[in-house]
């Protein structure tokens, strides 16, 4: 039986003063609106308890397996605005999809893809409020976050027997604070985020706290973000650590790593990829050596890099950085770049037509 996560008889409501102070100036993931989306799993029951409750503290104690054994996953996407009023989500079925993938990985009972995508629309609908307007800089929207935690209180090396699922929101601005300019990246070519055979097409957090030290690192060397070369030869380009890279060649392609079980696949990620031939692009997907993407950035085989995501969109990387020393993009900020970045968020805010059938309606 499908889940309906049902939103509460009288809910408790910020007033709009509250929630147009935050619109004024959204941090990205700082504030939390009135509501979240739960249930709960159990081996016996199954799945069960769902509906639309007060945002509010979980009742987690001590030894509860995900504090010891890290058996937990998430997913982030987003709802927009339109000019017209109405709220929409992009592509939550994709973030389903992944979502399932991601249990199976860790072990965790797999919820319905139709029973994510009802959960999404319910707590986006309950919280309409709460989704700002784009704002001067086009970007504002209500980030969703559903997650799936062991909840059973068992300090065994197993499974856990009970699981709890929610989906809290919170109204962002830009990802990054300085709006959209080319970012420095420090390429790690020592720590690794993920390994063959690990966890790295699952989002879970354990892949991200895996990624902090040399994201500590690249702060202090001036960077914005960590770019991680795979972990067995350190020669091949992977993933951000909480994006994607893409390099547009001086022909027209739009080369970026293969998913081969290390990299996440994001749902940017293969959304630029799915509407790169509608803007003369030819899309590939194939091994990137870490020589290949700096030499070519050197003589202009590739004039424009760039990082995608949910959180930040579309960010064109102005430099490299690792020992050696720094390698400069030639285009920054460049044509391509900014033209994928303007084309995405205009299907994603309802400024052109949809054509791929992306984006659902909430209200």
């Amino acid at each position: 039986m499908s889940l309906s996560f049902a939103a509460p008889d009288d809910p408790t409501w910020s007033s709009d003063e509250t929630i147009a102070a935050l619109h004024a100036d959204p941090k990205f993931g700082e504030a939390f609106t009135d509501h979240m989306a739960e249930a709960t799993w159990t081996a016996d029951g199954g799945w069960a308890e769902d509906a639309v409750v007060p945002y509010g503290p979980l009742s987690v104690n001590p030894g509860s397996a995900v504090l010891h054994y890290a058996q937990e996953i998430f997913e982030g996407l987003k709802a927009y605005r339109h000019a017209d009023g109405t709220v929409w989500l992009f592509r939550p079925d994709a973030n389903a999809h992944r979502f399932a993938n991601s249990a199976r990985r860790l072990a965790l009972p797999v919820l319905p893809e139709e029973d994510f995508v009802t959960s999404c629309l319910q707590i986006a609908r309950t919280e309409a409020r709460w989704v700002p307007d784009p704002g001067e800089n086009g970007e504002k929207s209500l980030y969703l976050r559903p997650f799936m935690i062991a909840y059973e209180d068992f300090l065994g090396v197993a499974p856990a027997k009970k699981v709890l699922y929610s989906v809290i929101c919170s109204p962002v601005g830009a990802y990054f604070s300085g709006g959209v300019s080319a970012v420095r990246i420090w390429l790690e070519r020592h720590n690794s985020r993920t390994a063959p055979g690990g966890t790295g097409s699952a989002k879970c957090g354990g892949n991200y706290a895996a990624s902090l030290l040399a994201q500590e690192e690249a702060y202090a060397k001036g960077c914005s973000q960590v770019l991680f070369a795979d972990a067995a030869e350190h020669a091949w380009v992977e993933e951000l650590g909480g994006m994607n890279i893409m390099a547009v060649s001086k022909d027209g392609e739009l080369v970026t790593p293969e998913l081969s079980g290390t990299i996440l696949p994001g749902v940017t990620r293969r959304s630029i990829l799915d509407m790169a031939p509608d803007m003369g692009l030819t899309p590939v997907e194939r091994k990137l050596g870490v020589t290949e993407l700096l030499d070519g950035i050197r003589s202009g085989q590739f004039p424009e890099v760039f990082s995608c995501g949910t959180a930040a969109v579309v960010t064109p990387i102005g430099s490299l950085v690792d020992e050696s020393g720094e390698t400069t993009v030639k285009e920054q900020a460049g044509e391509v770049t900014m033209a994928i970045r303007k084309r995405l968020l205009d299907v994603q805010y309802g400024r052109l037509e949809d054509t791929h059938g992306w984006l659902h309606q909430v209200c």
